[in-house]
């Protein structure tokens, strides 16, 4: 296929260096950015094109600029002649739908999402690990979506437009808040004694094990921990020495940890012994902070 690239970003960099090599032609490259062309150059001899050169040569667009301004390129790319009847329209964004391309009733295109499911610090970087990325694929034509994502060397997964906002949660869930519960461990860590830059040293072993359990095990068989055990008095011990403002956190995740291990028992044909279930349900629910209160103010 013949494809353009508007905004050479870190993504749209890779994408055409990795259909470039699949075989597909880049015909240009659009961006605003000088700097930007520069660094796609270094990895394709392309030519930057106007988009009056670009789109009539085309048979598929890739719009790879920010979230924030795909919809006015549509339109920008809408309101002229040299529109072509058939051409594929193709954003990454993970959540954004393609329709947003959609700019206009009858528009003669073809619109397409391809989301890789992957964060990208570097072209370099991008490059090493767009083989083995899982794509999330919505739209017009999505089997040719699967196409050039296998072409990359990706895994597509076709998704509900109409859910995409929660996709895109839950990829935000898996990624950045990641990169939160760390954050959240360090300070725990620091309250006990040990130095910021130790302590994540000392957490990211535990972290990588219990990513390879779940990629050996997955869910819910990979969920270790005292509430997995039903050891109420352990999750008690925390809750009453844990920072005042991680307590939501801590009980918000400890009741999806304790479903997860609801779950994990009934798929060994075991369950919660009564009481212990009984207890952890009311410390996480917030049962003890509850008694405290009351307690605290005097009319216990």
């Amino acid at each position: 296929m013949k494809f353009g690239i508007i905004g050479a970003g870190i993504v749209g960099t890779a994408l055409a260096v990795r259909l470039d090599k699949a075989g597909h032609e880049c015909i240009g490259v659009h961006t605003r950015s000088r700097l930007s062309y520069e660094r796609f150059r270094s990895y394709l001899n392309i030519d930057h094109l106007t988009l009056e050169e670009l789109v009539p040569a085309a048979d598929i667009l890739f719009i790879t600029t920010q979230d924030a301004v795909i919809r006015s390129v549509a339109e920008k790319l809408s309101e002229n002649t040299f529109l072509k009847s058939g051409q594929v329209w193709i954003h990454c964004s993970g959540s954004l739908p393609s329709e947003v391309l959609r700019v206009k009733e009858r528009l003669p295109v073809h619109c397409l999402s391809l989301h890789p499911l992957q964060a990208f610090a570097s072209v370099e970087e991008a490059l090493t690990i767009l083989s083995g990325t899982h794509f999330g694929i919505e739209g017009d034509n999505e089997e040719l979506g699967e196409g050039i994502v296998k072409d990359l060397g990706g895994i597509p997964h076709h998704i509900l437009a109409e859910k995409k906002t929660l996709y895109h949660a839950g990829a935000v869930v898996a990624s950045n808040y990641l990169v939160v519960l760390a954050s959240l461990a360090v300070e725990l860590f620091t309250e006990a004694g040990i130095p910021p830059e130790g302590a994540l040293a000392s957490l990211l072993p535990l972290m990588k094990g219990t990513i390879h359990n779940l990629e050996q095990v997955g869910l819910p068989k990979a969920l270790t921990g005292p509430i997995a055990r039903g050891d109420g008095q352990v999750v008690q011990g925390h809750l009453e020495h844990l920072p005042a403002k991680l307590l939501d956190i801590y009980r918000g995740l400890g009741l999806k940890a304790l479903e997860l291990g609801e779950t994990k028992k009934a798929q060994q044909g075991l369950s919660y012994p009564t009481e212990d279930y009984k207890l952890l349900k009311y410390l996480l629910e917030g049962g003890d902070q509850c008694e405290k209160n009351f307690a605290n103010s005097g009319t216990a």
